[in-house]
């Protein structure tokens, strides 16, 4: 069984996730999501939505066999536990793809490490582009 594991702050989910996550799936035959802990987001603004529901949003995907909350203080101990052959990177997330294939060896973790293609199919594939025209639509009006 060829285990992926993907990870994310998935705050806001939107076809961008949808395409990572399927993609990451067709590389194996079980695909684990890994979702960042909100003391662990520091590079990029604090998530809106709860870990808890980014959670529940994301094992409710098709394509998610199985999801879990990051580790607090080690981000590599869920990935040691699960034992992946595949850990793939959304296109736009900040990791170096060398330092973290430096840093899995390090730990005996012996996973290849694969960066998924940006999603073009629709307009809105971030949560930052989904918050900034929802502010812009909307403004600060009160009686929403």
């Amino acid at each position: 069984m060829k285990k992926i594991v993907a990870t994310g702050t998935f705050d806001i989910l939107h076809p961008g996730h949808v395409h990572f996550l399927s993609e990451s799936k067709k590389l194996g035959d079980e695909l684990w999501v890994i979702v960042s802990r909100e003391t662990n987001v520091r590079h990029k603004p604090s998530p809106i939505v709860s870990e808890e529901q980014r959670l529940m949003m994301i094992k409710s995907l098709k394509c998610v066999d199985h999801a879990i909350l990051g580790d607090k203080e080690d981000m590599f101990r869920p990935i040691r536990e699960i034992d992946p052959a595949v850990i793939t990177l959304g296109f736009n997330q900040y990791f170096d793809d060398e330092k973290l294939r430096t840093q899995l060896a390090e730990r005996g973790i012996n996973a290849e490490v694969v960066r998924i293609g940006a999603y073009t199919g629709s307009q809105f594939t971030s949560s930052t582009q989904i918050i900034e025209e929802a502010i812009r639509r909307r403004g600060n009006n009160e009686h929403d």
